[in-house]
C-alpha cells in the first residue's frame, strides 16, 4: 500500500491512513506500507537546496525551523502515547539537523551536484515514514521503518531518476522484508528513495514512490499494489472539465501508460513496469472513500462490445513547432538531424506529424521551452538548405483518446473528428501510433476543453 498527496498532508490524515493500514491487518492481510513525503515538502527541499546553492543561510535557517515545526505539529496531532510521541520528536530532531548540515555544506561549496540534490530530497520521506510508523505501534501494530536503501532497494548512479537493478534489489528485498510479514510485522519504507550498490542515496524520478511500491511488490510476489492517493480512481475524463466524468473499474497496463504519458493523475509509466512485469494488479484507490474499490489496472485488455474509448485527456501548456523546407524532400536523415538537436538541448518531443510528402515536420514540445527550441534549430539547421522556415503557435493544446477498443474497430476516428467538427472546432495537427490505442490531435486552446466535452458526450463516456 503506497500512500501520497493529501492522504499524508497533516497529522489527521497520516492518523487516517494508519487505522486504514491496522483495519486491514486485522483482516488478516499481509501489508508492506510505502509512504511519501508531506504534501508540497519535496518542492521546498527543491527551493531549499537552490537557495543554499546562492549562499542564502537566512533562507536555510528558517526552512529548517519550518519544516521541523510541520512535522513535529503533525506528529503531536497524530500520536496519542507520550513516550512514543518523545521518541518521534527525537528523530524528527536529529533528522532536520542532518539536513541542516547537508544545506550548509552546499552553501560552503557553492555548488548542488546531481549527487548531493537526490540526498536532500531524500529528507521529505525519511521525515514522513518515521511518523506512519510511530502511530501503527501507537495503534498496538508490529511494525518497523526502513528507508528504500535499507529495505534493499538498489539502482544505478543515474541520480535523479536512478533505475533499479532488479536482480539485485529481488534477492535483498525478500531477505531484508520478506520474514517480517511471516512474523505479521508490518515494514513502512520510504518511497521515492533507493541507493547505488555502493550505498550512495538516489532518487527514483517523478512518480517515485509509486515506483517503489511497484518495485517491492515485484520483489516480493504480492497479489495487489494499493496505490491510495485522494481520487476514486482513473477517471473517463477530468471532472473539472467535464462534470459527469465517470470513474473506470478497470483498465490495461498500456491504456493506463497512454493515459499518464499523457498528464492523467495516473501512474507514471515507469512505475507501472515492475507490476506489468511480473503481471501483478496494480489498484488506485481513494484513502478517503475506502469504501470505493477504485481503479484496477490489469495486464489483459478488457473490451465489451461497443466500449471503443476509455479516456480522454488534455495537455496544456504546449507549443506546435512546424519546420518545413523543400530541402527536407528526399533527403534521409532530415527528422534525425532536427530531433538530434533538440534532444542536445534537453528539449522533449511529445507529438510528431510529418507528411508523406517529407516537406514539412509538425511536433508539439513543452511551451516553457519554445524560445529555447526556436533559437536552438535556426542556429542550428536554417542556412544549411535544408528547412526554409520554422513557424510556432503556442496558444494550443493536445486532446488525447484513450482505448483499446479502438483497436480494429472501423469509423473510431471519424466520429471523433465529426463530434468536435460540429462544435465549429479545427483541427490542426494529428497523430497515432500502431498500438491504435491512442489518437492525439492539436487544437488551439480556447477549444481543448469544449473538445474534450463534445467527445464525452459522443461516445457517452459518463454512462460507464
Amino acid at each position: 500500500m503506497k500512500f501520497g498527496g493529501t492522504s499524508v498532508a497533516s497529522g489527521e490524515n497520516i492518523r487516517h491512513i494508519a487505522n486504514l493500514i491496522a483495519n486491514y491487518v486485522g483482516q488478516g492481510y499481509a501489508i508492506v506500507a510505502v509512504v511519501s513525503a508531506l504534501k508540497g515538502i519535496t518542492d521546498k527541499l527543491v527551493e531549499a537546496s537552490e537557495q543554499a546553492k546562492n549562499g542564502n543561510r537566512d533562507y536555510v535557517y528558517e526552512f529548517k525551523k519550518e519544516i521541523a515545526q510541520k512535522h513535529l505539529a503533525a506528529t503531536r496531532k497524530a500520536i496519542e502515547n507520550k513516550l512514543i510521541r518523545e521518541e518521534l520528536e527525537r528523530i524528527i530532531k536529529a533528522t532536520v539537523d542532518e539536513l541542516e548540515k547537508v544545506l550548509t555544506g552546499i552553501i560552503y561549496l557553492g555548488e548542488l551536484t546531481p549527487k548531493s540534490k537526490d540526498y536532500v530530497l531524500s529528507f521529505g520521506e525519511r521525515l514522513s515514514t518515521p511518523i506512519v510508523w510511530g502511530i501503527l505501534r501507537d495503534l498496538g501494530l508490529n511494525t518497523q521503518h526502513y528507508t528504500g536503501k535499507d529495505a534493499g532497494i538498489v539502482t544505478d548512479s543515474n541520480f535523479g531518476e536512478a533505475s533499479p537493478l532488479m536482480n539485485v534489489t529481488k534477492h535483498q528485498v525478500r531477505e531484508k522484508i520478506e520474514p517480517l510479514l511471516g512474523k505479521g510485522i508490518v515494514p513502512v519504507v520510504t518511497g521515492y528513495i533507493a541507493a547505488t550498490q555502493d550505498g550512495v542515496t538516489t532518487t527514483l524520478g517523478r512518480g517515485g514512490s509509486d515506483y517503489t511500491a511497484t518495485i517491492l511488490g515485484a520483489a516480493l510476489d504480492v497479489d495487489e499494489v494499493w496505490i491510495w492517493t485522494d481520487v476514486d480512481g482513473l477517471m473517463t475524463s477530468d471532472p473539472k472539465i467535464v462534470p459527469s466524468a465517470k470513474t473506470m473499474p478497470q483498465i490495461s497496463f498500456q491504456e493506463a501508460t497512454e493515459m499518464a504519458i499523457f498528464g492523467a493523475k495516473a501512474m507514471h509509466p515507469r512505475a507501472l513496469e515492475p507490476a506489468m512485469e511480473e503481471n501483478i494488479p496494480v489498484r488506485i484507490r481513494n484513502a478517503f472513500n475506502p469504501e470505493n474499490p477504485g481503479t484496477l489496472i490489469v495486464k489483459e485488455q478488457r473490451i465489451k462490445p461497443g466500449d471503443v474509448l476509455k479516456a480522454i485527456t488534455l495537455v496544456k501548456d504546449v507549443a506546435l513547432v512546424n519546420v518545413s523546407g523543400a530541402g527536407m524532400v528526399g533527403a534521409p536523415g532530415t527528422a534525425a538531424k532536427v530531433f538530434d538537436v533538440l534532444g542536445k538541448e534537453n528539449i522533449n518531443i511529445l507529438m510528431i506529424s510529418q507528411s508523406v510528402s517529407e516537406a514539412n515536420i509538425s511536433f508539439i514540445i513543452q511551451r516553457s521551452l519554445l524560445e529555447k527550441a526556436i533559437s536552438t534549430l535556426e542556429i542550428a539547421l536554417l542556412g544549411r538548405g535544408l528547412i526554409r522556415e520554422v513557424m510556432t503557435e503556442d496558444d494550443v493544446c493536445v486532446v488525447a483518446v484513450v482505448g483499446a477498443g479502438m483497436k480494429g474497430t472501423p469509423g473510431v476516428a471519424s466520429r471523433i473528428f465529426t463530434a468536435i467538427a460540429r462544435k465549429g472546432i479545427n483541427v490542426r495537427m494529428i497523430a497515432q501510433g500502431s498500438s491504435e490505442l491512442n489518437i492525439s490531435f492539436v487544437v488551439k486552446e480556447i477549444d481543448g476543453e469544449k473538445a474534450v466535452r463534445a467527445i464525452h458526450e459522443e461516445f457517452e463516456l459518463d454512462k460507464v
